[in-house]
Order: C-alpha cells, then structure tokens, then sequence
C-alpha cells in the first residue's frame, strides 16, 4: 500500500517515524515524520480552483461518540453537522508531522474571517488515548486554534472511525527498543457542510493553500 506506514516515537523525544496514509488514494510518502516527501498527488483532472491537490474519496464522514477535552460524550455525526470539518487523527507526543499539520490548519483557520471562522469545526482524534488524556489534548491543541477540537476514546471507537477513512491505525504499545509505536495518519480530510462530499488534503499542505481552499471547502465547491 503506498504511502501506509508506522509511525514511533519515545515519550517527546523523536525516534523512527513513518506516517499512515491512504491506499492507491494518496501518493505522498512521508520519511522521517515528515522530513522527506514522495511524489505529490496529482492534481484532479480539467482542472481545479483548490490550490492543493485536493483529491474527492467515496467515503462519508466516520461515525462515533468519542469524549472531548472537557471530558463529555461528542458524536462526531451530529456535532459537526451543518459545518464544515476538518479531520485529522494524529498524538500529541508526535515529534513532527502533527505539530506542524496543526500549526498550517491553526494559522489558516485563524486568518478566516470571524464568521467562516466560527462556522469550521477542526477535530483532532488522537491514535494514542493511553497518554493523551482530555486535559493533555486540551493544552496542546490550545497553541494552534483556542476553538480546536480533540477527541479521544475506546481504541475501538478510534480504530473504526480511522479505518471507515482507511487510515491506518494500530493500537500503540512498545516495542522490544523500548520505543513506543504508534501509527496515524498524514493527511487532513475536509467534509462539506452537508457532510455528502469528502476531501483530502495531502501531507504538508502549506498554509497559504489551506486558506486559498477553506473557503471553497465551505462553500461545497467540488475540485
């Protein structure tokens, strides 16, 4: 499957890191937690007004009733219906790639005018529920959207929302190292309002695309 891969990593510290990603759909292989790129996914054919390579998937958005970071029940259906959503399953002990996904997403959403804004619901679905606790999820969301929404859950209410998008998800646990192994994915997927289309952006979508594309995203306008 290309771009499917495992990601690992001990504590904060860095350590061997490959990225989940989706198959045949997406060509983007990221080594290194994102320190290196393969191909780049083709751009949709006729042409396009997303300045990513923003690729339409047959796949509704995932239902499931996580806990958020004030430690509620959240239906991720119903309590993003009629927004425009964007989702990404990643760890908060991720040396890289999240951080920096999150940090495009926050600067791109921010810059959004209040309204559209406050229209977009972002969700952050952690793939390793062991450490990231509500409370931990809460702080370190806080540094890229103050609005960001993180989720946790039953690794089994996780691991069937990832695979509904075909991401790979393997319940963490340590390996015979010593380092913590955990897997999640790379790209960030955006669900109209409606919730009847669905997008992907690929791995290190800059910031300046995400918002040349927010609006459109909003607005259902198809790629």
């Amino acid at each position: 499957m290309p771009g499917m891969g495992v990601a690992g990593a001990r504590g904060r510290s860095a350590g061997r890191c490959l990225v989940a990603g989706l198959a045949a759909l997406v060509l983007t292989a990221v080594a290194g937690c994102g320190s290196s790129a393969g191909p780049p996914v083709p751009a949709p054919a006729g042409g396009s007004p997303y300045q990513a390579h923003v690729v339409r998937l047959p796949f509704a958005k995932p239902a499931g009733v996580f806990t958020d970071t004030n430690g509620t029940p959240f239906d991720l259906n119903k309590d993003t219906a009629g927004h425009p959503t964007l989702l990404y399953f990643g760890y908060t002990h991720c040396p890289d790639v999240c951080p920096l996904t999150m940090a495009s997403l926050g600067a791109a959403v921010n810059k959004l005018p209040r309204q559209l804004r406050e229209a977009f619901r972002v969700v952050f679905i952690t793939t390793d529920p062991h450490r990231d606790t509500p409370q931990r999820l809460q702080r370190w969301l806080a540094a890229f959207g103050k609005d960001f929404i993180g989720l946790t859950g039953s690794w089994r209410t996780i691991s069937r929302a990832a695979k509904r998008l075909h991401v790979a998800a393997v319940k963490p646990r340590p390996t015979n190292s010593g380092d913590y192994r955990v897997t999640h994915g790379a790209q960030v997927f955006g669900f109209s309002p409606a919730g009847n289309q669905t997008y992907l952006f690929p791995a290190q979508t800059p910031t300046r695309d995400f918002g040349h594309d927010l609006p459109l995203l909003a607005k259902g306008v198809r790629p």
